[in-house]
């Protein structure tokens, strides 16, 4: 009890460790390394990582990809009682689908303040113009995922490219 009080954000490390791995895993292959888990009953549902350049999809976020691999293994679009564990705070377009997919719960890395939705620019997490909002969590490992994103733009500039 004494540690949950003392570290609130501890329970959350171990999946958002595995989302920073797939984050890894989109550095690797040169797209914004951002990693996403959805976890239900304590098991992994759904998973993505940014896939933008590869599919040349502006939609291919993290997010997206594993809210869609969820709803699948759900066999429903309403990820009730599923928690979404992201690197780096959902943009507009990720903000929405979470609210449409009634995600309850959303966890992330570190803010966006050039896009983030939940806290950073905009709430629509919770909005409650909105028929849904969810509970967001942040900070858990923001400065691992955010040394990830700096180091990833840093290699971007010096290789010349945006």
């Amino acid at each position: 009890m004494i540690g949950s009080l003392a570290n609130p954000l501890q329970p959350h490390e171990p999946w958002m460790r595995r989302a920073l791995d797939l984050a890894r895993r989109a550095f690797e292959e040169e797209e914004v390394p951002v990693g996403a888990v959805i976890v239900h009953e304590d098991r992994v549902i759904g998973e993505g990582y940014n896939q933008r350049e590869a599919l040349n999809d502006p939609t291919a976020h993290a997010e997206m990809i594993a809210i869609t691999q969820a709803a699948e293994t759900l066999g429903s679009w309403r990820l009730i009682g599923c928690t979404l564990f992201v690197t780096l705070e959902p943009c507009p377009m990720c903000a929405g689908a979470i609210v449409q997919a009634r995600l309850p719960t959303v966890v992330y890395g570190t803010t966006d303040s050039k896009a983030g939705a939940c806290h950073s620019l905009y709430q629509l997490t919770d909005d409650s113009r909105l028929n849904h909002r969810a509970t967001v969590v942040g900070g858990v490992l923001r400065e691992e995922c955010r040394a990830l994103l700096q180091q990833f733009f840093a290699q971007q500039r010096a290789l010349g490219k945006k």
